[in-house]
């Protein structure tokens, strides 16, 4: 491929005035443009874009490091990372770590991947991106990023308790507030929740949610009607049974595959969803809307949250100082209203 001195000599004329005519820049006249570019095109040269951006030290990239691309949240806040970038003409530099694949769930407590994420920051740098986001499998704390990183760099889907490293989170208390106001609208008072694990954000958030609802309709919080799962359709169906005898009337389950094994279990029992018990879920999964009855559901804003890390991360690259609390972000959940929810 020919160099930026070859077509300087070629034309005749100095390698600032084809620079100048390359980046658009400076006083040139309009023939000696007009050759230039002649020859440019016949010579198929093209400049050498990540040269430049390395020596201005402006590369137009952002890395993105994912725990595991096979957990179902990361593709869809990663295009709202790649749908910002498009945007404002960055480049994405994909890490996945494979993490879940690897490891399963046990480096959500451990902090095996320690080392792991940081060679990988490593070589970030090196590729001088302008910036990080460190994309979460789940919410929980993210302790495995250095704070003193010479670029700004935010974690999606997770928090880091640490305000110079930004996090970017569901709101997921709001989210639960709302579907669990939506029931009692519909006449529900007797409200029985089958969580997910104690010890995770999602459960102690969408549980402070739940509590809320009831306290704002002057309804009595009766832990009783609390029971935890395991996140899957087994948990669903084996707690349904014993909220049903405490009288519930609704049963909100913290994610959708949970409310499939109510639904289950539900209709080994007699009862009709939608009918004469209403079940709510959370995720809005793309099983929720082929259950039978169309699962009522709020939907988890995962594109948003890639969409607003990208924006934070544009934001410490201005300078602009951030004024979250503990420079945490939240996004809002959208309801999904179906027909698995009777009014009584």
């Amino acid at each position: 491929m020919p160099t930026i001195k070859e077509i300087a000599r070629e034309c005749g004329v100095s390698v600032a005035t084809v620079s100048n005519i390359i980046n658009d820049k400076g006083k040139v006249g309009e023939e000696t443009k007009k050759r230039v570019l002649q020859v440019i095109q016949e010579m198929n040269y093209t400049p050498n874009i990540v040269a430049q951006n390395l020596k201005t030290k402006n590369t137009r990239s952002i890395g993105v490091i994912a725990e595991d691309m096979t957990v179902f949240a990361l593709p869809d806040i990663i295009d709202g990372i790649t749908e910002y970038c498009e945007k404002e003409d960055y480049q994405i530099l994909l890490v996945n770590l494979r993490l879940y694949k690897k490891y399963g769930d046990a480096y959500y407590q451990d902090n095996i991947h320690r080392n792991i994420v940081q060679k990988e920051i490593q070589k970030l740098l090196s590729k001088q991106v302008e910036g990080i986001i460190y994309v979460a499998s789940h919410e929980r704390l993210i302790n495995v990023i250095p704070a003193d990183l010479p670029i700004p760099t935010v974690v999606a889907y997770g928090f880091t308790n640490k305000p110079e490293i930004p996090s970017v989170v569901v709101k997921d208390k709001g989210g639960a507030e709302q579907l669990v106001r939506y029931l009692i609208s519909c006449g529900h008072k007797r409200i029985g929740v089958i969580a997910g694990k104690k010890e995770s954000i999602h459960t102690q958030s969408r549980l402070e949610g739940y509590q809320s609802a009831l306290f704002e309709a002057n309804l009595l919080y009766d832990p009783g009607m609390i029971v935890y799962g395991e996140w899957d359709r087994e948990s669903g169906y084996e707690h349904t049974e014993e909220l049903v005898k405490r009288g519930a009337t609704a049963i909100f389950c913290m994610n959708d595959f949970m409310a499939g094994g109510a639904y289950d279990r539900l209709d080994e029992l007699g009862y009709t969803v939608g009918k004469n018990i209403a079940v709510a879920g959370f995720d809005n999964r793309e099983m929720a809307s082929y259950e039978k009855p169309e699962l009522t559901t709020m939907g988890l804003p995962l594109h948003d949250i890639g969409y607003c890390a990208r924006e934070v991360i544009l934001k410490l690259l201005r300078g602009e100082e951030i004024h979250q609390k503990n420079g945490v972000y939240s996004v809002e959940c959208k309801p999904f209203i179906r027909n698995s929810v009777n009014m009584i």
